[in-house]
């Protein structure tokens, strides 16, 4: 492994040089400094990792926190953690994931650390833990969600309260009367995480503008228990043709079942997803769906994290408008075409 005084031989200058450009900490003549680099780049030389942290008092690491739950869909948050470390990888920064269910612990381990520079925070409850402990802190720190509260923070994320309203609207233009919420799995409500939330909040609220009749379901996915509240659903309210879903393991037993039953899509029942676009396209009926974006998602935060740590950033909120795509899952609603 090249050693720094290589480096400073090769280049024909002192090793305190060689760290001077490497740190910045001195005025380096344009001359020198190019020459430094030339050596470092034609020795393949890398900076020791620790003794830069010591010299610079900065890891150049970024933590992730991102829990990994049976009750969410991971490949959505793994999207949104290969955005992050991407993106986080062009500003200079590596990023320590952290997956455990370890709510404020985890951030008292990278605050009392200096494991990590700042923070990026996943799965944001409404009433999130961990949010006094960011509050109380010099560390920068952005959510990936939104809480109840957003003062201090810096949030982005899709606008989810948006989604509900846009995935009504479209069903309601349809002449969808009736429509039932295949929601996430019942934990996800019950720990008040923030989309599903805010979801539900954006379907309830247009519903009642436009005068619809909405029940919403939790599911835990998979055929069984989509047997089961589909059931529920039709006893509850015969008259259902329009279905909005946010549960990714349940679009093809939901879309089976139906089948079944005899209900053809679009033509008795309408379908609409808020999910990846991968799974919206590779369902066995191509679904109109208002789609995650989840490397939009990771890029805006590594942005909004990385301004803080040069200084410039400030608390904000970014929320991402929705797009909703019409594909093969809806149309008129039966009576109206």
């Amino acid at each position: 492994m090249v050693t720094l005084a290589e480096v400073a031989q090769h280049a024909g200058v002192s090793a305190s040089t060689v760290s001077y450009v490497l740190s910045g900490k001195r005025s380096i003549s344009v001359g020198t400094r190019q020459r430094v680099e030339r050596s470092i780049q034609e020795l393949g030389y890398h900076p020791n990792a620790g003794a830069r942290a010591l010299a610079s008092n900065r890891s150049n690491i970024i933590a992730l926190m991102v829990p990994l739950r049976t009750d969410m869909y991971v490949p959505v948050m793994m999207e949104i953690a290969i955005a992050v470390a991407t993106t986080a990888r062009t500003h200079g920064y590596d990023v320590l994931l952290l997956t455990g269910e370890e709510g404020p612990d985890a951030v008292r381990r990278v605050t009392g650390s200096g494991l990590a520079d700042a923070m990026i925070l996943m799965d944001v409850e409404l009433d999130d833990e961990r949010l006094p402990l960011l509050r109380g802190t010099d560390q920068p720190s952005v959510l990936i969600g939104l809480p109840a509260d957003t003062s201090g923070l810096t949030c982005v994320d899709l606008d989810f309260g948006a989604t509900g309203a846009l995935c009504v609207e479209h069903l309601a233009m349809l002449g969808h009367r009736d429509i039932a919420v295949i929601g996430e799995a019942p934990a996800v409500y019950e720990r008040h995480t923030g989309f599903a939330e805010r979801t539900l909040d954006g379907l309830r609220s247009r519903s009642r503008e436009l005068g619809l009749r909405l029940l919403h379901r939790p599911c835990e996915g998979g055929y069984d228990a989509m047997a089961v509240t589909l059931a529920r659903i039709f006893d509850e309210r015969p008259d259902t043709t329009g279905f909005v879903v946010q549960n990714e393991s349940a679009v093809e037993p939901l879309l089976g079942l139906l089948r079944q039953q005899g209900r053809a899509v679009p033509e008795d029942v309408s379908v609409v997803a808020v999910c990846p676009d991968q799974v919206a396209t590779q369902a066995s009926v191509r679904l109109t769906s208002v789609a995650i974006p989840a490397q939009e998602m990771g890029r805006n935060a590594v942005e909004l994290l990385v301004a803080k740590l040069d200084g410039g950033g400030t608390d904000e909120v970014v929320l991402i408008a929705p797009e909703l795509t019409t594909r093969a899952s809806t149309g008129p609603a039966p009576g109206k075409s």
